[in-house]
């Protein structure tokens, strides 16, 4: 055998690829697959980082949950803004966000009160992520127009997908909410997110100005609204 093959067969083991054919031969088929379904979580829990096992309701999936769902939604403003060529500034600050949500999980999968040291110091989330989102947004804003109403979700299809990402993003800061009150994740991952819907919010209306669509704004309505018309709605 070369030297070559003998090192690839004495470390294929530890990187999970494992050989199929006659031993002492090059294998033919290399294999480096783990099944997608575990069945770990059929009783409804499943577990962090840390190990620890908790329902699938709980606050910890919660919020991992929802920031995964705006982690598709962006997935999605991605694909649309692929159709203009001169998108590729703001394609790339999408994807970077999408990895910061990815460090965001990390961190709340990682309970802040929980023992092990070393796993919370490699989930840490940095005060750098949030100032990164200020400056785009000033960026952006710097040359929109100011607003003087309240504006609806609009703008052409791409603005309007960013503003279904700004609507899931304060979903996902409600959810982590509950666990900054109780000590399990970090303040910066809290204030990421909030500035994050103001980036969504911003991006929407930049991308709707270049692209020359309109923005409707909340016109509100003339009409008296009474007592039993009011009830009538929680009935």
């Amino acid at each position: 055998k070369s030297k070559m093959l003998k090192r690839i067969l004495k470390i294929s083991p530890r990187l999970g690829l494992f050989p199929v054919g006659k031993a002492g031969t090059v294998p033919s088929i290399w294999c480096q697959r783990s099944k997608v379904y575990t069945k770990t979580g059929d009783k409804g829990t499943s577990s962090l980082y840390t190990g620890e096992r908790h329902h699938k309701s709980s606050d910890y999936f919660e919020a991992l949950g929802t920031v995964d769902e705006l982690n598709s939604h962006i997935g999605f403003s991605v694909s649309l803004l692929y159709r203009r060529e001169d998108n590729s500034a703001e394609i790339h600050q999408l994807e970077e966000i999408q990895s910061r949500l990815m460090d965001a999980g990390a961190h709340i999968a990682t309970p802040r009160d929980s023992k092990g040291e070393a796993k919370k110091k490699l989930t840490e989330f940095y005060a750098s992520h949030v100032q990164q989102l200020e400056t785009w947004i000033d960026d952006m804003d710097v040359n929109l127009p100011p607003l003087t109403s309240f504006i609806l979700p609009s703008g052409g299809e791409a603005a309007s997908s960013l503003h279904i990402c700004r609507s899931i993003c304060r979903r996902a800061e409600r959810r982590t909410a509950s666990l900054l009150k109780e000590g399990k994740v970090d303040e910066e991952v809290l204030k990421f997110l909030n500035r994050l819907s103001d980036y969504f919010f911003t991006l929407g209306r930049h991308i709707a100005h270049k692209e020359r669509n309109p923005e409707t704004t909340w016109k509100k309505s003339k009409v008296q609204v009474t007592c039993s018309q009011v009830n009538y709605l929680f009935v």
